[in-house]
């Protein structure tokens, strides 16, 4: 079964290590050079050239990153076929033709195209439009505000930055330490997102958001799914309803749904995968998928030639500029703040304002909700998991609120409640979950759990960012009847108990 997690020819990683024999170097200076051109690279680039600054911009595979061609955009191309035939499937009168099965190769076609065909040159076109300058290759440090680049032939470049280097190079999959992993040939969330075809059998290892998403896919494309989670549950760091609700949903929907579940090793016999656990049980497919967590990529970017540890997670101040230092900034997953593509790109609107601000020695306004600060990231994250049913969520969870030594309380309704929701759908089933903070009487979180819930989530954000008092929230009316109508229903609950 193939995977595309191949680049092209004239975008192909560059391992050469710099030291090595190489041909002449040139030096090139610029006022900010960037690590990466996924969206989180793209953004910084595009702040410091808005702000007059020279940019460089370096990257190893295709632009536009993991969000593009392997993560966000193939992904939920893959899953919008799927939620829109279970949306279907809830309305008499379309009920009975959204039962045959989906057009797996229409599906993957579709998403073939919002990949680009695993093409960058629109993304590349973008870059050059705004100003700045790509270099293809390898970016490593090579001590302070210096980049070198090199290409699969050993020539070097090296770039001096006047003003800054950030460091934008995501994260990869984090693969367990298994006996007979290697030869397993497993997938990753890259194979998951770009295989040609359906496996008849799919293993999933995980109970996070790729986990439960490719499990949803995949078993609605075709194959036969079981969803291996070492945990008690799905979606962990989410409400605890939201992950039994999508754990219901996935095994209504077919997927094999094992809890308390610990792979001990994987085997490939035969052409058939064979995991065992811990306690010996036997689990065989024709792929099995990890999905247990991300490491930064910062194994072999020159941190140690600046005096920091290869492979760690960047700490960062709310400006995004790496502790200890006046020019090194990381923004997106390698700061380890929020591992999401619009948070990323929302620190990386911070981290390129706040240079431009130093570089033209005017104030930093980097206080709590500042131009140069990326407070959302302590207080309002939000995010959406694009399963039937979606769970999306801003801010904190009941039991995070606590442990922040918050005095707050929950309350719940369900979506039983709201008109709008049974028109979307018979048997509509969901559940709704604002956390209030008593003191100040705001909002320290909010959970959806429905389908279609995911448009409901920004105007949570905008709830929990803007600290916008229960008194005023009284004064902002849903539209009837519009699933909107639950923070109706959320706010008569609270006030009547």
């Amino acid at each position: 079964m193939r995977a595309r997690t191949h680049v092209a020819t004239t975008h192909t990683t560059h391992q050469t290590d710099p030291m090595t024999e190489t041909t002449e170097s040139e030096t090139i200076a610029y006022d900010v050079v960037v690590l990466g051109a996924g969206p989180v690279g793209e953004n910084v680039a595009d702040r410091t050239r808005a702000a007059g600054l020279t940019t460089a911009i370096v990257e190893s595979e295709l632009v536009g990153g993991e969000c593009s061609y392997w993560a966000c955009m193939p992904s939920k191309a893959l899953l919008r076929p799927v939620i829109a035939q279970a949306d279907a499937r809830r309305l008499p009168g379309l009920a009975a033709a959204a039962r045959a099965p989906l057009d797996t190769p229409a599906v993957l076609e579709r998403r073939d195209n919002f990949t680009s065909h695993w093409q960058d040159d629109g993304q590349v076109d973008w870059v050059e439009g705004i100003g700045a300058d790509l270099y293809r290759g390898h970016g490593r440090l090579a001590g302070p505000r210096t980049v070198t680049v090199t290409v699969s032939d050993g020539s070097v470049t090296t770039l001096t930055a006047r003003h800054a280097v950030v460091v934008c190079t995501g994260t990869r999959a984090q693969l367990p330490d298994l006996p007979g992993l290697a030869e397993v040939r497993p997938w990753t969330s890259r194979e998951a997102t770009s295989a040609d075809s359906a496996p008849g059998r799919l293993l999933v290892v995980g109970g996070g958001v790729v986990a439960t998403e490719m499990a949803a896919a995949w078993g609605a494309l075709g194959s036969r799914v079981t969803l291996l989670v070492r945990g008690k549950g799905l979606l962990s760091r989410m409400e605890p309803f939201a992950g039994e609700l999508v754990a219901e949903a996935l095994t209504e929907a077919g997927v094999d749904v094992r809890t308390g579940v610990s792979v001990a090793s994987v085997t490939r016999e035969d052409g058939t995968v064979v995991a065992l656990t811990r306690t010996g049980e036997r689990f065989e497919a024709d792929e099995i998928l990890f999905a247990t967590g991300r490491i930064p990529g910062t194994d072999d970017i020159g941190l140690d030639t600046v005096g920091l540890e290869p492979g760690s997670w960047l700490e960062v101040d709310d400006t995004l500029r790496v502790t200890g230092t006046d020019w090194l900034y990381a923004a997106g997953d390698v700061n380890h703040r929020a591992l999401l593509t619009h948070q990323g790109k929302y620190q990386a609107r911070i981290a390129g304002a706040a240079i431009g601000a130093r570089a033209a020695g005017t104030p930093l306004l980097d206080g709590p909700w500042g131009p140069h600060a990326a407070t959302a990231d302590h207080e309002a994250v939000p995010q959406v998991v694009f399963t039937d049913p979606e769970a999306a969520a801003v801010g904190l969870s009941l039991a995070e609120a606590e442990e922040a030594g918050h005095r707050v309380r929950a309350v719940d309704v369900e979506f039983s409640s709201v008109a709008g929701a049974a028109l979307y759908g018979d048997g509509y089933k969901g559940r709704a979950r604002m956390v209030v903070d008593l003191e100040d009487e705001i909002l320290r979180g909010v959970t959806f759990v429905g389908p279609g819930v995911g448009e409901l989530i920004h105007s949570a954000t905008i709830a929990v960012a803007g600290h916008v008092p229960i008194s005023r929230l009284w004064h902002v009316v849903p539209s009837y009847p519009t699933l909107s109508e639950v923070w109706l229903r959320l706010l008569e609950a609270y006030r009547d108990n």
